[in-house]
């Protein structure tokens, strides 16, 4: 019996079942073809906010973040790059707090930049403060994410 994990494609926002050994293998959506691992670091929206914290196995860290935040811009390349270390394991995603506001307003942004790890549909962990990309690895890994 193959373990399956629930992943939401980060272009149609469709829920895929991958085997977890196939996770970071990378592949394709079965709704619109595109990649499930792009390249870049996912940019959420109000919509696609709950689709992609709520409906997918995989853990999902949110960078709550704001275009005239100077700390988050600075963060903002070390993220992307804990990123590619950490595919297949964990979707990384931003939301900007200035045109996403909703999903800002729900979990309390008060700074930024603020990351949550998200599991289940659940919050688990909160980290606010610009992070360098091994900080941002250390902290994953102190939150049980292997």
């Amino acid at each position: 019996m193959t373990d399956i994990r629930h992943l939401v494609c980060p272009h149609c926002h469709k829920v895929n079942r991958v085997p977890v050994d196939k996770l970071s293998a990378g592949g394709n959506c079965g709704a619109c073809k595109q990649p499930l691992w792009p390249d870049q670091v996912l940019e959420l929206t109000d919509q696609s906010f709950a689709a992609h914290t709520g409906r997918s196995d995989v853990p999902v860290l949110v960078d709550f973040w704001a275009s005239w935040c100077g700390p988050c811009k600075m963060m903002a390349p070390q993220f992307e790059q804990a990123a590619k270390d950490w595919r297949g394991k964990v979707r990384f995603a931003k939301l900007n707090t200035e045109q996403a506001q909703g999903p800002a307003g729900q979990f309390g942004i008060r700074s930024i930049p603020t990351m949550i790890l998200f599991q289940n549909g659940r919050e688990v962990a909160r980290q606010s403060g610009a992070m360098n990309q091994a900080q941002i690895s250390q902290w994953l890994q102190s939150k049980g994410i292997r």
